[in-house]
């Protein structure tokens, strides 16, 4: 069994007591192939790079998250000139994460909507894919998805509903879960995770944020990811080994790696 974990922030405060020990227990399970640290700014983009870069096992996306859009917009082209010159690096992957977050609205949503069109037309011309971070903002993340489609991206720990993720299909993107899919008030995701095709379905952690059952309300890592796999497996009716198989599969497609 391989896992490959879609989306971690290995470079979070929460690990720097022992983020070295953290990554050496994850790797030594056996069964966690790849990760892919998401950046959600320049200097967290930076440091995905550089984990990507210390360890062969980890790949990097580079963006600046809905949370920061409004600092950054206050020199928006020095912002996106130093962005596009992390996506250029070997190991950066994709672009992300960016997106809309109307429920903390760190920054205002006009700022955020406005660095989510800078970086999707980033992506459109560099032709790379995008991590899409959509949090209660589902309405105005499909507007955004439907202006440019020639972009193609992964919606990471997916929260819209099944009706959205069909034609997100249609579009060509992918979709990503989380260890919500283990939660008991889970309903509406996993009826969302039914409509996905098995091929255009991944799985992530999110670390150090949202732990699947049994191990909720611990910092998450990548080695309780086979609870995930686990329930998401029993979705599709298929082994933990073939769900695992087929969304390594994905991953190594999406992200091409």
């Amino acid at each position: 069994m391989k896992i490959i974990d879609t989306h971690a922030h290995y470079d979070d405060r929460r690990f720097d007591d022992n983020r070295d020990e953290i990554i050496a227990g994850v790797l030594s399970t056996g069964y966690i192939k790849n990760i892919i640290n998401a950046g959600c700014d320049i200097e967290s983009s930076k440091a995905s790079l550089a984990l990507a870069k210390k360890y062969p096992q980890f790949y990097a996306t580079c963006g600046i998250h809905p949370h920061d859009s409004a600092k950054y917009l206050r020199d928006k082209d020095r912002a996106l000139f130093e962005l596009e010159s992390l996506l250029r690096e070997e190991k950066c992957v994709a672009l992300g994460e960016i997106g809309l977050d109307y429920h903390y609205d760190f920054s205002d949503r006009e700022s955020q909507k406005k660095m989510f069109e800078y970086q999707m037309q980033l992506a459109k011309r560099l032709s790379m894919p995008v991590v899409i971070h959509d949090r209660e903002a589902h309405g105005d993340c499909m507007d955004m998805v439907r202006k440019y489609p020639d972009v193609i991206g992964e919606f990471h720990s997916y929260s819209g509903s099944a009706e959205m993720a069909k034609e997100l299909i249609k579009r060509g993107w992918y979709i990503s879960f989380s260890g919500v899919i283990t939660f008991k008030n889970a309903s509406k995701v996993l009826e969302a995770m039914a409509a996905v095709p098995l091929d255009r379905i991944m799985i992530e952690t999110d670390a150090p944020y949202l732990a699947p059952v049994p191990m909720r309300g611990k910092d998450n890592n990548s080695a309780y990811m086979k609870y995930t796999a686990e329930a998401g497996a029993k979705v599709y009716g298929i082994t933990t080994e073939e769900f695992c198989r087929i969304t390594t599969e994905n991953a190594e497609r999406f992200f091409g790696i």
